[in-house]
């Protein structure tokens, strides 16, 4: 259906689409753009040059490649200039009725095997090929900005698409070097619907004074890897933007509370306070704008620190402490199945509060925070249930190098909580057939640079302590979002991804 002998032409040369004309001509295609304003050809002609320019300075191209790269592709104002085009890609407004218009022209130029795709991050695949002659022969190929970087593409069946053209363009988006992912058409595909709990949880914890903003973001940074925290994130992608998806997939959706949109991010976008490109959101910017840094507690002087284990301690607190370098004692009294520092009782987070299981074993309590990789990790985020527990942990932090961080103790804490959550949307996403597991993580991983996939994250963990820690959060908070899904469980059961 498709080869390197393929016209590609895209719709729109604003930053998409001139990107998505760039990757495609990096393929070897011959690409024509189309837009309805000279001005905007202009702008995406000079985007590619750019581009060309810095692949050139990378040694990704000679001055010869890089020069055919730009002469592959022509700029036109014409509709009539697609006509030969064997795939066209739709990269203009995000408006329904601005889309059909096009689309409308288009199949009145095309060839009856012409492959017409959708740019869309937020409307139905199906309802957009509803109006067309030619619905078998339509789909989403959502793109993630900056294209001709982000390998992601997620390749959208709407209940029309043809399964051979839902397969020809995936191959092709193979061939072109990205990351292609098949997806259900549902709000959001994979990507926007499995994401939302990253920004939910940020905002639930920053609303409920758990730490200050930039504590918050340092943990998501620090402890778990991720490039940026999710209110920094919010500020950098615009909190108008990031709001209103939020909102499209919760009313999309029915109002299911796991896509709940935050009260304090509306607040924000009401007051005019976008972000970047407003000078200020959560942080200010210009040149008064000073990030605070993240606030650790006072350093403690203890140099030498016995810590016990348990011999059937679980694996994440033997894991923590190994990898934080502490010498460790067996010891088989102890109250609990975790670690202690003195009469203290010392775990990773599974779900209870250091208070409530502080009250079950009768002793001080503190909980850590998950890492990703303690050693490599510059703080030990943690919940104490009394101030012997806290001075425990500034003991800990202190024989091992680390910045500690106090947190308000809550079920799942920060970093814990928002990865089960995440978990817990990804294993939705597989019972309403989305998508596959695996394509689900590679798509997190590809289209909005996670440092590791949701499932992948809670098969490691352990699927049944994940299910056990989501019903202890969503019981103590009295929250339904909370609960498990029941592919979760299924996965639980089987003690692994169906």
């Amino acid at each position: 259906m498709f080869s390197n002998a393929s016209k590609i032409a895209v719709c729109g040369a604003g930053a998409m689409g001139a990107g998505i004309a760039q990757v495609a001509a990096q393929a070897g295609h011959n690409v024509v753009v189309l837009d309805r304003d000279q001005e905007a050809l202009a702008r995406g002609k000079a985007s590619i040059a750019k581009g060309a320019a810095a692949l050139l300075k990378r040694g990704k191209l000679d001055e010869i490649e890089a020069a055919a790269l730009e002469a592959r592709i022509s700029w036109t104002l014409a509709v009539d200039d697609l006509a030969d085009a064997t795939l066209i890609i739709e990269a203009i407004a995000e408006n329904a009725d601005i889309k059909q218009s096009l689309f409308e022209k288009l199949e009145a130029i095309l060839s009856d095997e012409a492959v017409l795709a959708t740019n869309t991050s937020s409307l139905s695949v199906t309802s957009l090929a509803a109006k067309l002659k030619r619905p078998a022969r339509f789909l989403g190929l959502h793109f993630f900005n900056p294209a001709p970087i982000m390998k992601l593409v997620e390749v959208v069946h709407g209940s029309d698409t043809s399964e051979d053209v839902a397969d020809a363009a995936f191959n092709l988006m193979k061939s072109w070097g990205k990351v292609a992912v098949k997806a259900k058409d549902v709000p959001g595909f994979i990507v926007n619907r499995v994401a939302r709990p990253y920004y939910s949880e940020g905002w639930r914890a920053y609303e409920e004074g758990v730490a200050d903003a930039s504590t918050l973001d340092f943990l998501y940074r620090d402890l778990a890897g991720f490039r940026m925290g999710p209110l920094e994130l919010g500020d950098f992608i615009g909190h108008d933007i990031n709001y209103e998806a939020a909102r499209s997939i919760y009313e999309a959706y029915h109002g299911r509370t796991r896509f709940l949109p935050a009260l304090s991010q509306g607040q924000l976008v009401a007051a005019g306070q976008l972000g970047r490109k407003s000078g200020r959101g959560v942080y200010a910017y210009g040149d008064d704008g000073i990030k605070p840094e993240p606030a650790f507690a006072p350093n403690a002087l203890t140099k030498e620190l016995e810590v016990r284990i348990a011999d059937d301690a679980e694996e994440p607190i033997k894991d923590f402490l190994t990898a934080l370098g502490v010498p460790l004692v067996v010891d088989n009294k102890l109250k609990a199945p975790c670690a202690a520092i003195g009469n203290v009782l010392v775990d990773v987070t599974f779900g209870p509060t250091a208070a409530r299981l502080s009250g079950r074993f009768q002793t001080p309590f503190a909980t850590l925070d998950w890492a990703r990789d303690a050693k490599s990790a510059s703080a030990i985020a943690f919940a104490a249930s009394s101030d012997q527990a806290r001075n425990a942990i500034l003991q800990l932090a202190a024989v091992s190098g680390k910045n500690a961080i106090e947190l308000t103790d809550r079920p799942g804490l920060v970093v814990f909580r928002t990865l089960a959550q995440l978990a817990n949307c990804a294993a939705d996403a597989v019972r309403d057939r989305v998508a596959d597991p695996d394509s689900i993580d590679q798509a997190m991983i590809n289209g909005v640079n996670y440092p590791f996939g949701p499932t992948a994250w809670a098969d490691k963990i352990g699927f049944n302590n994940v299910v056990e820690a989501l019903e202890s959060i969503a019981e103590w908070t009295g929250e339904p979002m909370y609960n498990p899904s029941e592919a979760l469980r299924t996965f639980a059961e089987a003690e692994t991804v169906l």
